[in-house]
């Protein structure tokens, strides 16, 4: 009795098995289509060839071809425009830098949803208004498509390593899709909640993100007058109650840490410009709401002024260097 029982369970295993191959087949049979990129740039790209590596051919497009070189040569397929990887693609994202750039390509004349296909599941990973991101759904959903906001955090190197925080707003239904090919790029992948709820997580983690750098910066600032190593006062800020993303991860100062902006004169990272834009987002929404944010406000400020002395292309940690020229004058 008992070696028919072990009969029996063997079987079971193997067919179980077989039947967990045939569905993970399937599943990769499925992966094979087509993934739709739009938006080339410094986290575009490395998210566009992480899709790659992961065995999805890529449809892409940028408004600057020469973006887009890196990603042919590693195989992608180039098109002229975002109508063109619509007709293509049945699941396409798009990295963009602000609401504007994302209404001209979802509704302007050779935008998405010109040539859009129904059941099209289109994720947009550009940080922009949530108003913005519901107009989209809307005029997506009048297409047959479906419109999802997922939002990034974790920057440039997250976007390389694969290791990028996505915040996912849409129909509960269609995460699971989504989630397939955020999960390519990213560490955490985060349902959020109705479309806009992406967008709204993630202004409000850059706006402490601000805060939280021109704090790192203020206070590395002061310690060094004080004739402190900054290295020394890193390391004592790591590891005591002061620690923040900024200080143990981005620190600000130049020759603290390595592979961070501040090690390359602020080069490359997440630009001042984009870091006003989103404190723009977070203080519209916090007038719209009736929130207050003095902390978000003065940020919001400092970056500005930044943005007119210079700062605008550098990386937003470029803060302390700012803070450091503000002392001379």
């Amino acid at each position: 009795m008992a070696a028919l029982f072990r009969g029996s369970r063997n079987l079971l295993l193997r067919w179980n098995k077989h039947v967990n191959l045939t569905s993970v087949s399937t599943r990769s049979m499925a992966s094979k289509t087509p993934v739709g990129f739009i938006g080339l740039g410094n986290m575009g790209s490395p998210m566009a060839r992480n899709l790659l590596k992961n065995g999805y051919p890529v449809i892409a497009t940028d408004v600057f071809p020469e973006s887009c070189k890196e990603l042919q040569d590693l195989g992608a397929q180039v098109v002229d425009s975002p109508s063109e990887v619509a007709e293509k693609a049945d699941r396409i994202i798009t990295m963009l830098p602000s609401s504007p750039n994302v209404i001209e390509v979802y509704t302007g004349p050779n935008g998405i949803l010109k040539k859009v296909k129904k059941g099209t599941l289109l994720i947009d990973s550009s940080t922009i208004d949530p108003a913005v991101s519901k107009e989209m759904a809307v005029a997506a959903e009048k297409m047959g498509a479906v419109f999802m906001d997922a939002p990034v955090s974790g920057g440039v190197g997250a976007a390389s390593l694969a290791k990028l925080t996505f915040m996912v707003g849409g129909v509960e239904e269609e995460y699971n899709a989504a989630q397939e090919l955020l999960t390519c790029m990213g560490a955490n992948v985060v349902y959020c909640g109705q479309v806009g709820t992406g967008q709204a997580a993630k202004i409000c983690n850059n706006m402490l993100l601000a805060i939280g750098m021109i704090g790192t910066a203020e206070t590395m600032n002061l310690g060094i007058r004080l004739g402190l190593d900054p290295k020394l006062l890193a390391k004592i800020l790591n590891m005591s109650s002061g620690r923040c993303w900024s200080s143990d991860t981005y620190n600000p100062v130049p020759g603290v840490m390595e592979g961070v902006p501040s090690a390359n004169n602020y080069q490359g990272g997440f630009g001042t410009t984009l870091m006003a834009k989103d404190l723009g987002l977070a203080q519209t929404t916090a007038t719209n709401t009736k929130t207050p944010i003095p902390l978000g406000s003065l940020a919001h400020q400092i970056f500005r002024v930044m943005c007119s002395r210079g700062y605008a292309n550098k990386d937003f940690s470029s803060v302390f260097q700012f803070l450091r020229e503000e002392e001379g004058q």
